[in-house]
């Protein structure tokens, strides 16, 4: 695809199983609803989100990553609301949804969130798509109610006589939501004759610059993947007003690449040359109030010279043991309660897979970087400042209105 930014991330959870008003608690209408549960959503999702990504780096800490914090979260979230039990609370805790959000509430908010985001997807500016689905045999019995509240994300499959066949249909799913782009999300004898649900979510997003990088600038330069390799690649430049900022929390120098609209915007966040770990020490010291510090504050823009890599990722990632890390409690294990969804025992988690990727191009990207050929702020040089992404960064896509990242990553290595 050229002359957009594109980025997509699929997510697939798949479950094996040898297997009113009521539908939560014993009185549902009891609850009452809570105005601020959807700012709660998000700040639960924030906080799971840089987890995640402290918890993949320490998985990968020397290769490229890129993903859909949103589109891991928005599975699990699905998988909460059919859990019960130990399960539903453990989820709950590593989800972070807030101690005092029931349910009701939280449900409420998702499908807000849901109806907002149809709605706004008329974008000229951008596109940014998100799906859930709970792929479920036809064998198992779901409950009338989880039918009644989840009936668009609730879908039937015969995995037991045709489990080859189901796979297919849902990586065409993933496929389409995300303009095949992920392919093959759930890899071959992923799906048996025993398996009893699939829980997917698949996220897209094409978005284009505020401010385009004119192509005839372009030119392959040197990376430095460490002190003693270096590779070539294609260096996008442009001299425009942007916000940056360094932060001494993060150890960071801080640009924001702004996608049309205003909405969403590219962060990069690129370390001192010197520091060997200065790409993990990021990751380590990101904190909700730290990024609300980067994207919140309302810093003036400046004259700055950017140069960052054009490139195309894309990865898979196990999710398992980085979930497991993070105290999903027993997702995977026999003891794990989904009776919100299925009063049948014995279903429970088998795998957790992702695939995301992203392009970036002079017109717009979903993964760019920022390199700093200076220190930090004892020898800031005069203006224009230079931000050249040559070396290893950190780089996100923040939506503003919902304070979510939808996709972020490490740039490490370009021959990766």
């Amino acid at each position: 695809m050229t002359d957009i930014m594109l980025k997509v991330a699929a997510v697939g959870l798949l479950v094996i199983a040898t297997v009113n008003s009521q539908c939560f608690y014993k009185d549902d209408s009891s609850k009452k609803l809570d105005p601020e549960a959807r700012v709660s959503l998000y700040r639960g999702q924030l906080e799971f989100t840089l987890n995640l990504f402290n918890a993949i780096n320490k998985a990968v800490p020397d290769d490229n990553i890129f993903f859909s914090p949103f589109s891991v979260y928005h599975a699990l979230v699905l998988a909460y609301f059919s859990a019960g039990g130990q399960t539903e609370h453990s989820l709950k805790e590593s989800l972070r949804i807030a101690e005092n959000m029931d349910k009701i509430n939280l449900m409420t908010a998702y499908k807000v969130d849901k109806r907002s985001r149809a709605a706004n997807n008329n974008s000229d500016s951008y596109e940014f798509t998100n799906a859930n689905k709970l792929f479920t045999d036809v064998s198992l019995q779901v409950r009338q109610c989880m039918l009644d509240l989840f009936g668009e994300e609730l879908e039937t499959l015969n995995f037991r006589e045709n489990p080859e066949a189901s796979r297919t249909y849902i990586n065409d799913w993933v496929s389409r939501i995300t303009k095949n782009n992920i392919k093959d999300l759930i890899p071959e004898d992923s799906i048996s004759q025993a398996t009893k649900l699939v829980l997917a979510n698949a996220a897209y997003f094409k978005g284009v610059w505020a401010s385009k990088f004119p192509k005839e600038r372009t030119k392959k330069e040197a990376f430095f993947v460490s002190e003693t390799r270096q590779t070539l690649v294609p260096f996008m430049k442009q001299k425009g007003t942007f916000h940056y900022m360094v932060s001494d929390e993060l150890g960071a120098q801080i640009l924001e690449l702004p996608y049309k609209g205003s909405d969403i915007s590219m962060y990069i966040l690129l370390p001192p040359y010197s520091m060997k770990e200065g790409v993990t020490n990021i990751i380590a010291n990101l904190t909700p109030e730290r990024l609300a510090a980067v994207v919140e504050e309302g810093y003036m823009g400046r004259e700055v010279i950017v140069e960052i890599p054009k490139f195309t990722v894309e990865k898979s990632l196990s999710l398992r043991d980085v979930l497991e890390t993070l105290g999903v409690g027993d997702l995977f294990n026999v003891t794990a309660d989904f009776t919100t969804l299925s009063e049948q025992p014995g279903i429970l988690f088998d795998d957790a897979v992702h695939k995301a990727k992203i392009q970036t191009d002079e017109e717009g990207t979903v993964a760019a970087a920022a390199t700093a050929i200076f220190g930090f702020r004892s020898s800031r040089p005069a203006e224009p400042t230079r931000f050249v992404a040559n070396f290893p960064f950190v780089y996100l896509i923040y939506e503003r209105p919902t304070n979510s990242i939808l996709f972020m990553g490490v740039y490490r290595d370009p021959k990766k």
